[in-house]
Formats: C-alpha cells, structure tokens, sequence
C-alpha cells in the first residue's frame, strides 16, 4: 500500500533554468529538505520515522518518500507535507509554481535502507545480487550483516522428487535490490 498527501502550486508565469543550473539548485533544496526532515524526525511523533528517497523532478516537482518503523500512515505524511510546504512556501525554494508529494515507498518500490527490512519478515521477496544472479524466498530474518531467506527447493531423491526447505544467508554487501513480491 502506498500512502501520499500532494500539494501543487500552480502559476500561471512558468520558467525553466538551464539543466545544469537546475540540477545544482535541486541537489541545494534536496539537501534542504533532509535537514528539515531530520529535525521533524526528532520530534515524539515522528522518532521512528525516516527518510527512503528525494526525487527532484525538472517540472518544480518534488518527490518526498518517507517510512517509519510500525508503518507509515497517511496522518504522517499529511503533516510532513505541511511542514514542508511551509518552507517551501516562506523560503520560496521552488518558486510559486510546485508539486510536493510526500508519500511511502509502496510495495513496487525496492528496499532501500537496512531499517526497512524487519517490518517485511514473514513476505517473499526477490533479491538480486551484485553479481548479477537472484534468489527469492521468504525473508525470515534480519542481523546486522546480513538477511536470511528461507527457500522451498526441489531435491531428487532416488526416483521422486522432493521439496526441501533451505536456509540461505545473504549479505548486505552483496544486495544490488531487493524487491516484496505481491502475493495474492
């Protein structure tokens, strides 16, 4: 489930830098962003909060994931939004013009961060590997280097074929992506 709060701020007069300018100016504000996210995460409401990923778009649109430790909900991110649109509007960081989305990462979107994976212990997911190859299975444990997928294999045995359950530890180190698979 993705969960979002969107504000757009519409002007009629709209200007675009050069791109090199732009990307400049929003690596600036997305750094911006990150301060003051830090300091909202500080507060009783949002400690176990944290920020997944700031998408800066050339259309005056910022992209704004954010996670927490019990789930993200959509109160959260509503008041997030609010405080950053204050900023973004005293501060005039984007102009008149712009559309801030503050939202969850979604199930699409890959695990990012170490702290997200204890909320996903008992789905399946897919990782993929520095190396190029993937393994999928059941995510049954997080440790401090490394996630453990628990895996159903068919073996031969003689003339049948059986299915075996297998443990496989997988380092941090070695995760390219890591993507939940939907199960329905």
């Amino acid at each position: 489930m993705c969960i979002f709060a969107t504000v757009s701020k519409k002007n009629s007069e709209e200007g675009t830098p050069g791109s090199l300018f732009l990307i400049l100016y929003n690596t600036v504000i997305e750094s911006k962003i990150e301060s003051l996210l830090e300091a909202k995460f500080q507060e009783d409401e949002f400690t176990d909060c944290f920020l997944i990923e700031l998408k800066s778009h050339a259309n005056n649109k910022l992209d704004v994931f954010i996670d927490s430790d019990a789930g993200i909900t959509f109160e959260k991110c509503q008041k997030i939004s609010r405080y950053l649109e204050q900023f973004l509007d005293e501060e005039g960081w984007l102009g008149d013009s712009y559309t801030l989305e503050v939202s969850s990462p979604g199930v699409s979107r890959p695990l990012k961060l170490k702290r997200q994976y204890p909320r996903n212990i008992g789905r399946n997911v897919e990782v993929a590997l520095q190396g190029g190859e993937s393994k999928e299975g059941t995510l049954v444990a997080v440790g401090e280097e490394e996630i453990t997928l628990e895996q159903k294999v068919r073996v031969k045995e003689g003339n049948r074929k059986k299915m075996q359950v297998l443990q496989v530890k997988v380092p941090f180190a070695d995760i390219k992506k890591t993507v939940v698979k939907i199960s329905f």
